[in-house]
């Protein structure tokens, strides 16, 4: 039997794309614009996973997820999107009670697998707190000889962990912009952004080697 997916996204475009690969593995779809309508959705029907977007026009998705926790109404595994996500709000979409987050755009095969993934794992049973999520992104770093201070505030923690990564990334592709780009699920216009902002200086190439 076919799963049922739910997607909020209040970009046309974000749905259509959503839609058409996730009808192509198998799933039926349903469609929502903003938060009124996935509320409407969610009164009738309770769908085996919800792809819900952060930044929409009238309440965000941060602001419905906390509802359907409060109505006891999570009761399917959510995935946060955002096109402007930030450690930090993965961490506070994950403390509420999602399953995961993808930051746009969404490469296809980190879709599929994450949704394949949270439906299989279903609902989080205990909502993990910010500083389990925290502890467990600093799983993965210490796994590249790293170490990510935990007694810092969030947000100098989020820049540390930023600087660490991009880093890392630099160094094991050898300054490949456009393979760190698309490691990083972001575009390249942005990565430019992020590893100024970081102070981190792209790799000068030989002449004639791609970026």
């Amino acid at each position: 039997m076919s799963k049922d997916i739910l997607v909020v996204d209040d970009e046309v475009g974000i749905r259509e794309l959503l839609s058409e690969i996730l009808f192509d593995e198998g799933y039926q779809v349903h469609l929502a614009e903003n938060a009124a309508q996935a509320r409407s959705f969610r009164e009738h029907h309770t769908p085996d996973l919800v792809l819900l977007d952060i930044w929409m026009p009238d309440t965000d998705g941060l602001m419905l997820l906390k509802e359907w926790v409060a109505q006891d109404m999570l009761t399917m595994p959510v995935i946060m999107m955002s096109g402007h996500g930030t450690i930090e709000t993965a961490l506070e979409a994950i403390r509420i009670g999602a399953s995961d987050f993808l930051e746009k755009p969404i490469a296809l095969q980190k879709l599929l697998a994450t949704v394949t993934k949270a439906i299989l794992q279903g609902v989080p049973s205990v909502k993990p707190e910010v500083q389990d999520t925290t502890e467990k992104i600093a799983e993965k770093i210490a796994m590249s000889g790293h170490s990510l201070p935990l007694d810092l505030p969030l947000r100098e923690a989020r820049e540390h962990f930023d600087s660490l990564y991009f880093n890392y990334q630099m160094q094991k592709e050898n300054g490949n912009i456009t393979r760190i780009a698309e490691i990083a699920g972001i575009e390249r216009t942005h990565l430019y952004r992020k590893l100024k902002q970081l102070g981190i200086k792209p790799i000068k190439k030989g002449f004639g080697e791609n970026q």
